[in-house]
């Protein structure tokens, strides 16, 4: 069963009532905040896996509990039909921001059926129980590695989609097609957003930026797969989530978004900018390319311009010291 800690609805402040999935994850928890400050209420749902240390995301849930009284948390699995029901009956919810998902390209090469239970059979499990509660709009996360090896750049949502190279990525497609069948068939009112790269505070431990402060930080080596030259669209964590918020104030029938910053950063260049925020010099590992990397994302944000007013403002000049100040605060 669930694990519910929502107080009675009568001592929330108002405001729109939304759900969000993965609510303490990285980019879960800053779109928590950002939603708190505006007014509403928000119910954060999370089964606080081991993909790493679930100690990251107690300690940002404390942060969370700690900032408006109109704050929930739900210890739940969305791959659990009981348990995504009890919570969507707990309360009458206006909107779902489905961010819960298994993630990265690499670990789902090792349990590719994981991903697929988790990413595809958890979104149909949340698809179904806003429909049987008559809730209308959902916002959810997709991904750039959807786009997998794209001749043609920058990436445009209107680009044809056949050369995933990652469970990971085909298990993001997937739900992008679901997505589009609950709104064919039952009016839902769905977008569907392609993260790029996204960095910041509170980034997973896994993830490069994040992984290579650390072994930096402790004077070890860093690994390097290929030759420095793939480039990524890194996109700050606050654009991110001035995009998924605009999302929950508009209408759109059924749409699929770029999030991106639409510039692209070598792997090289990235970490010249880690050497010098954190002031040294990183001893670099150099091995063949990993099977399910892209050697490029770069993000086409016309789309998301238009009809979000989406305008990312951090460059990687700036976003990575921010990064590495949140770094040593937490290594101090």
């Amino acid at each position: 069963m669930a694990n519910l800690d929502i107080a009675p609805l009568s001592s929330y402040l108002g405001g729109v009532n939304i759900l969000v999935t993965g609510g303490v994850g990285f980019i879960g928890s800053h779109v928590c905040e950002r939603l708190l400050d505006a007014g509403h209420t928000v119910c954060a749902l999370d089964d606080l896996n081991d993909f790493y240390d679930p100690a990251i995301k107690e300690n940002t849930l404390r942060e969370l509990q700690a900032r408006a009284q109109s704050f929930a948390f739900v210890h739940a699995d969305i791959a659990n039909r009981i348990e995504l029901n009890e919570v969507l009956s707990s309360m009458p919810f206006d909107q779902i921001i489905h961010l819960a998902a298994r993630a990265g390209v690499r670990p789902s090469l090792e349990q590719p059926a994981l991903y697929q239970r988790v990413n595809v059979e958890g979104t149909v499990n949340l698809l179904e129980a806003a429909k049987e509660r008559g809730i209308k709009k959902i916002t959810i996360a997709s991904s750039s590695s959807v786009y997998g090896i794209n001749s043609k750049v920058p990436f445009s949502e209107v680009d044809p989609i056949f050369s995933s190279i990652s469970p990971y990525a085909a298990s993001k497609l997937a739900c992008e097609s679901l997505g589009h069948v609950y709104h064919h068939l039952y009016g839902m009112d769905i977008c569907m957003l392609r993260f790029f790269t996204v960095y910041g505070p509170r980034q997973r431990p896994d993830l490069a930026i994040h992984k290579f402060a650390k072994l930096m930080h402790a004077n070890q080596q860093i690994t390097l797969f290929g030759d420095g030259n793939t480039s990524r669209d890194y996109t700050y964590i606050d654009d991110t989530v001035e995009g998924v918020v605009a999302c929950t104030e508009r209408e759109f029938g059924y749409q699929i978004i770029n999030l991106g910053e639409s510039q692209t950063v070598k792997l090289s260049r990235l970490i010249e900018l880690l050497e010098s925020a954190m002031e040294t010099k990183a001893e670099i590992n150099r091995q063949p390319v990993q099977p399910g990397d892209v050697p490029i994302t770069y993000a086409n944000i016309e789309k998301a311009q238009k009809l979000l007013g989406y305008d990312p403002q951090t460059k990687i000049e700036d976003g990575i010291p921010r990064f590495v100040e949140w770094f040593r605060q937490q290594n101090s």
